[in-house]
């Protein structure tokens, strides 16, 4: 006896062309999944134009067999988001919504650009007017002037042109707080010599802190990829360098003015089979730095 077809609960395949209802990008390294009909969502768009054709082969795929766009994989979060419900939003204290305008234009979405223009003059208009307000506060009800030298410094005098109170606007006024340096470790010991260890680095220091200072001392060397979206003035643990020599992270802490405050470092011992006596040798170790 012939068994009945068994019914799809899924779209006929047709209606998407030669592309499957569930799509798998590579953006940047970063992976994404989400419906064909989110991508064509905006007539004139670049994925829209992408994923119009019927042909998925004519697309640059990666070696698993999904499509891959070389941009900034940690934006598009916020462009797929735009394209579900054509609605904006960011974290608080977004820093990079200037960036994530370029990724809207070239992505080919003009009303997500308009929608970011407004954020990114807020932001610029911000920093212009911080240190003028400031100055403003001091002087509230009081008969001073202020001169801005070279030097960054602001000369606050009196009534009777008498020195009052510099204030220092310049890089020179450095944040004081700490920053934890995370360091981990193996090697593997055989029972003949200590001559035979094999030491293997792993090749990622952690930097633990409040951003800003995080930002400042290590610049581009940073990778920010864990953990993108955090505010200057908050904590993270999950940051780590770019670089992986000690010696150069230590650097450029004394160069910031940091110096070294405490460590400490835990180690662990496994074997590595039940018919040898290698031992891997685990270790962790923690350097935590001050700027006063």
């Amino acid at each position: 006896m012939a068994m009945p077809e068994k019914a799809s609960c899924t779209k006929p395949r047709e209606d998407f062309g030669h592309f499957p209802e569930i799509i798998e990008l590579n953006v940047g390294g970063q992976m994404y999944i989400t419906r064909y009909i989110t991508l064509v969502s905006v007539p004139g768009s670049l994925l829209w134009e992408m994923f119009s054709e019927n042909n998925p082969c004519s697309l640059t795929q990666d070696n698993k067999g999904r499509f891959f766009v070389d941009r900034d994989g940690f934006l598009f979060r916020y462009v797929l988001d735009y394209m579900r419900d054509r609605k904006l939003v960011l974290p608080d204290y977004f820093p990079e919504c200037g960036r994530l305008q370029r990724e809207a234009e070239y992505f080919k979405l003009p009303e997500l650009v308009k929608m970011l223009a407004p954020k990114i003059n807020k932001v610029k208009s911000f920093g212009n007017d911080l240190c003028q307000s400031d100055v403003e506060e001091l002087s509230t009800n009081t008969d001073l002037t202020y001169n801005i030298s070279s030097s960054n410094n602001i000369q606050v005098s009196g009534p009777d042109n008498t020195p009052a109170l510099t204030v220092n606007t310049g890089s020179d006024l450095k944040k004081a707080g700490f920053i934890t340096i995370g360091y981990r470790g193996s090697y593997t010991l055989g029972r003949d010599s200590q001559a035979d260890a094999k030491f293997r680095r792993v090749a990622r220091i952690m930097v633990c802190g409040k951003t800003s200072l995080a930002k400042e001392v290590f610049g581009d060397t940073l990778n920010e990829s864990r953990d993108p979206d955090r505010p200057p003035e908050r904590y993270t643990s999950r940051y780590y360098l770019k670089f992986t020599f000690l010696e150069q992270a230590f650097d450029k802490l004394a160069d910031a003015g940091f110096h070294m405050v405490a460590c400490n470092s835990s180690g662990t011992c496994t074997i590595t089979h039940d018919q040898a006596d290698d031992k891997i040798w685990t270790s962790y170790t923690e350097y935590v730095f001050c700027r006063e």
